[in-house]
């Protein structure tokens, strides 16, 4: 009964959770006829994906491994400023091999854990991780799922596609960087707990390691829901309380943000509007922008996929999308709830929509 109790609090306290839940209402009502195809809707495999590495996560950060790489980091960073570019660059690219969601994965539990080491400003570190994520990986097809979307879709192969990005991602990488001193003073890092982070759960460690190469191997084969469920029964039999301390509402709220993406998508409107728009010079470009703002910028390049034979230019406007709005990009998403600290909405949103802004002005200098 107390972890139903637990859980309505925390839903009752999810405003992002509860607009999703309104305008899944209103969407429903405008299009009712739709209401059979919802499951069809929702990228059951993100799901899955999701699940898998928010357990796996959530299990590194209980053994304490990442309590202690981020004392090791500090000890040979010993600047705020320094720290932040690092973390910014180690993000950019990562999300370029591994992908920005599970970049993110991996950094933000790594960054929030300095939070028992040192007095940081946590919040804005992972702000712009998410940010460098975004900038990272835009430069590689597998780096997110619209380029990877874009790729297979092209006949581009994987040089082409890395040498066509790579002009926006360098660009958008220099750009966050430029940022780093506007938000991180060069103060020196004191560490504010002598006695050191506490002992490594090495059972749990080794546990956590040993699966995360498996679980992404599984995935990228795709048979992404049958290895979260087996990674769910191995921690359920071997470490049940990180079971209980998961973000499992994340889950709702992606699964809502699929349906809500995918009724306006749908709406008549959307698609009378779009072909005016993408044939004026520019047009994609703005088009790519703006309508990740709305429904996200992989909702956003399937749509428009079918207006354009130009896969350069609408991945670039995607990647553009990215920033702005924190619907723009579903990784921004998960670092924002990964990091689980007061007011870093509204905070994302004074750096993120001056980027975008930015980036789409870098895009329409650099494209020919």
């Amino acid at each position: 009964m107390s972890t139903v109790r637990f859980f309505l609090g925390r839903l009752a306290e999810d405003r992002l959770l509860l607009a999703l839940l309104a305008v899944f209402g209103v969407l429903l009502v405008l299009d009712p006829a739709r209401a059979s195809a919802l499951p069809a809707l929702v990228d059951w495999r993100t799901i899955a994906a999701l699940a898998g590495l928010l357990v796996l996560s959530r299990g590194l950060e209980d053994s304490g491994v990442l309590a202690h790489a981020g004392r090791w980091l500090l000890t040979r960073v010993h600047g705020e400023r320094r720290l932040a570019a690092a973390l910014v660059l180690f993000a950019a690219a990562l999300s370029a091999v591994v992908t920005n969601d599970v970049a993110l994965f991996i950094v933000v539990p790594l960054t929030v854990s300095l939070c028992g080491a040192a007095r940081l400003p946590v919040g804005r570190l992972v702000i712009f991780e998410a940010l460098a994520v975004n900038a990272g990986s835009t430069l590689s097809p597998v780096g997110n799922p619209q380029n990877l979307f874009l790729w297979q879709s092209s006949t581009a192969g994987f040089v082409e596609f890395t040498l066509a990005m790579l002009p926006l991602a360098a660009a958008l990488l220099v750009l966050i960087l430029a940022l780093v001193p506007l938000g991180f003073p060069a103060r020196r890092i004191d560490l504010t707990d002598p006695s050191g982070p506490r002992p490594l759960d090495r059972r749990l460690m080794w546990l956590s390691l040993a699966l995360y190469a498996p679980f992404l191997l599984a995935a990228e084969a795709g048979h992404t829901v049958w290895a979260a469920v087996a990674v769910i029964a191995l921690y359920l039999g071997c470490a049940r309380r990180v079971l209980r301390e998961v973000d499992w509402l994340l889950l709702l709220v992606f699964v809502l943000m699929f349906a809500d993406l995918g009724l306006l998508a749908g709406l008549p409107w959307m698609a009378g509007i779009v072909p005016g728009l993408v044939e004026q010079p520019g047009g994609l470009l703005l088009a790519g922008a703006a309508l990740s703002q709305v429904i996200s910028n992989v909702p956003a390049t399937i749509f428009l996929d079918a207006f354009t034979d130009d896969w350069r230019t609408l991945a670039w406007a995607v990647a553009v999308g990215g920033f702005g709005t924190a619907i723009g990009s579903l990784a921004s998403l998960i670092a924002l709830r990964l990091a689980r600290q007061p007011g870093l909405w509204r905070e994302f949103h004074l750096w993120s929509l001056p980027v975008l802004l930015a980036a789409f002005g870098l895009a329409w200098w650099l494209l020919p």
